[in-house]
């Protein structure tokens, strides 16, 4: 869906989860200095509209039904180089995160970063911020630390339930929507979910997500 503004800024955001969606974008037009010109679930759309029109900010993800959201930052910033671009993803590892600020990202937020205000963190971006996720800060800096090798990671086996629960929290669904997918209960999703994060000896979703794609346990379409 698209609409003009000519009042404030403007931000185009594109995520195909239509909760996070829908909550991004009524967080933004709460904002009286923002407005939503458009909002896409998929790549192809979003790169549609921006072969025709501009704007100043856009919030992407990475994981798109139809590519990666980093295809679209590519094209978005050599045609229109004044809009400023946040990447919003629930990967958190080195390679796409350097590959976003590759691809002119300003900023990083990631998706369980619930402490962030997405309105005050695209002002912030047009100020001349570059917000990155604590969480993702850190694995960066380590990264770039100096450091022996570090130790390969044991193998981790998932029975087919937590597998499909992994994926599932990985695209950023909620524990009910887990649960009506499964066709079980949230507390057998509760369940299944406090024995993932002990095999993979984490406590979050966020570090859980990291991790999975870290042993390489999160599908290829997951990955892009």
């Amino acid at each position: 869906m698209s609409q003009d503004s000519e009042n404030g800024l403007t931000v185009v955001v594109v995520e195909d989860n239509p909760l996070t969606c829908e909550f991004l974008v009524s967080c933004i037009n709460a904002h009286p200095q923002l407005t939503v010109a458009a909002s896409f679930a998929t790549l192809a759309s979003a790169r549609q509209w921006f072969a025709r029109h501009q704007s100043d900010l856009l919030l992407v993800d990475l994981g798109l039904p139809d590519g990666s959201g980093l295809t679209l930052m590519r094209e978005v910033h050599a045609r229109w180089p004044q809009c400023d671009m946040l990447v919003v993803s629930m990967f958190g590892d080195e390679v796409n995160v350097v590959a976003s600020i590759e691809a002119g990202a300003v900023g990083y937020v990631h998706k369980d970063d619930e402490a962030a205000d997405i309105a005050e963190t695209l002002l912030a971006v047009k100020r001349g911020a570059s917000p990155i996720s604590p969480m993702i800060a850190r694995h960066l800096l380590l990264r770039m630390r100096p450091t022996t090798p570090e130790p390969q990671p044991a193998a981790v086996s998932l029975s087919p339930r937590e597998q499909e629960v992994l994926q599932h929290i990985a695209r950023g669904l909620a524990y009910a929507e887990i649960a009506r997918l499964q066709g079980v209960t949230v507390h057998t999703v509760q369940t299944h979910i406090k024995k993932l994060y002990g095999k993979l000896a984490v406590h979050s979703r966020s570090e859980a997500v990291f991790q999975a794609n870290r042993l390489g346990l999160l599908n290829e379409t997951l990955k892009r």
